[in-house]
């Protein structure tokens, strides 16, 4: 009868289970780390500012524009470029008085100082024979100074149709022997102590106009 030979019994290995076992924490920490990544990824996300409009500066008021005073028209004169012959020739002196040449000691008065005051020329004959003298200005005022000069010879004279026609404007003041016209752009004075009406300046009134055109 044959004997039969005791087999070794199989033990099993618990080292599957053992390395389950352990794999277990791994996998738990693994998972675990995976988590807190995700909460720090979001974190992260969350705590990123997201860029805002910046605060719009305020805006800036334009300065309204001042308004600029409109200078006051001044009365003023424009120099007048003729000389005294040219504003008398010595054939219009002639004409009026042959006595008459020029005064070498003369000083301009009354309206013919204040002809030159507005860069205007003032001239001066003397009778060689009686002394008695005559002096004659033009000027060239703007149209501020004119309106001024217009005014005053009226209210110290009255006005004289007789030394020219529209635009030309006349006046004679018998208290000073003046005679004074206005054209278009010149101011004439005719004055003399020996003059008391208005026809006694209409010769050189005529002689003066007939150079200024």
């Amino acid at each position: 009868m044959p004997v039969l030979t005791p087999q070794p019994r199989i033990r099993r290995s618990n080292t599957s289970a053992s390395r389950l076992r352990a794999a277990a924490p791994l996998a738990a920490s693994a998972l675990l780390l995976v988590a807190l990544t995700g909460c720090a990824a979001d974190a992260g996300t969350d705590s990123t500012a997201k860029p805002t409009a910046g605060a719009s500066a305020p805006a800036t008021a334009v300065p309204s524009a001042t308004p600029t005073a409109t200078p006051t028209p001044t009365a003023t004169g424009t120099p007048v470029s003729l000389d005294c012959a040219e504003i008398l020739t010595p054939d219009d002196v002639y004409a009026f008085n042959p006595n008459y040449g020029t005064n070498p000691d003369f000083a301009p008065t009354g309206a013919a100082e204040a002809a030159v005051t507005y860069s205007g020329v003032a001239c001066g004959w003397l009778n060689q024979t009686s002394g008695d003298t005559f002096e004659v200005s033009v000027a060239q005022p703007n149209d501020e100074l004119k309106t001024v000069l217009i005014d005053q010879a009226l209210s110290g004279g009255k006005a004289v149709p007789t030394y020219g026609t529209t635009p030309i404007e006349g006046f004679f003041a018998p208290s000073t022997g003046t005679a004074q016209v206005f054209t278009g752009i010149y101011w004439v004075t005719v004055s003399s102590a020996d003059m008391t009406e208005p026809g006694d300046a209409q010769t050189l009134v005529a002689a003066v106009l007939s150079h200024l055109g």
